[in-house]
């Protein structure tokens, strides 16, 4: 009797522990927010505030845009739980720039920045959204 009870009390722990089992809704693999990407001598952060309702709605954000020496690089954020990836330009006798990116969703968002040293830099983007932020580079 005791061993039935045993079988039983396995059997029901098996097939409760088997509908913990979680799958993927999506492929997609999201490695950590902009604010943990390291950065190399060419990266410079970004943060984004928040300069209308739907924006705020959102809070503030963090970025990075590296520039290599031809003025091409790399723009990535993280906002509102949605990574954002996509290019980041600006001509090597210019201090003017723009970074564009996109999210898996189709939603994305497209910068324009000054760079007022090579050290720091002011901005502003606009979401797909209709967001709108204030950014501030520093290295």
């Amino acid at each position: 009797m005791k061993s039935m009870k045993n079988v039983l009390l396995l059997a029901a722990l098996g097939a409760v522990l088997t509908g913990c089992y979680v799958v993927p809704a999506s492929s997609t693999v999201r490695v950590g927010d902009a604010g943990s990407v390291r950065t190399g001598s060419n990266s410079m952060q970004v943060r984004l505030y928040p300069t209308n309702a739907v924006a705020q709605q959102q809070g503030p954000a963090q970025a990075v845009v590296s520039i290599d020496q031809n003025g091409h690089g790399t723009f990535s954020s993280y906002i509102a739980g949605e990574s954002f990836t996509g290019d980041a330009t600006r001509n090597t006798s210019s201090r003017s720039g723009k970074a564009n990116g996109a999210a898996a969703s189709g939603r994305y968002i497209s910068c324009d920045y000054t760079m007022n040293s090579p050290t720091v830099g002011t901005g502003s983007c606009r979401m797909s959204t209709g967001a709108t932020y204030s950014m501030h580079f520093s290295r």
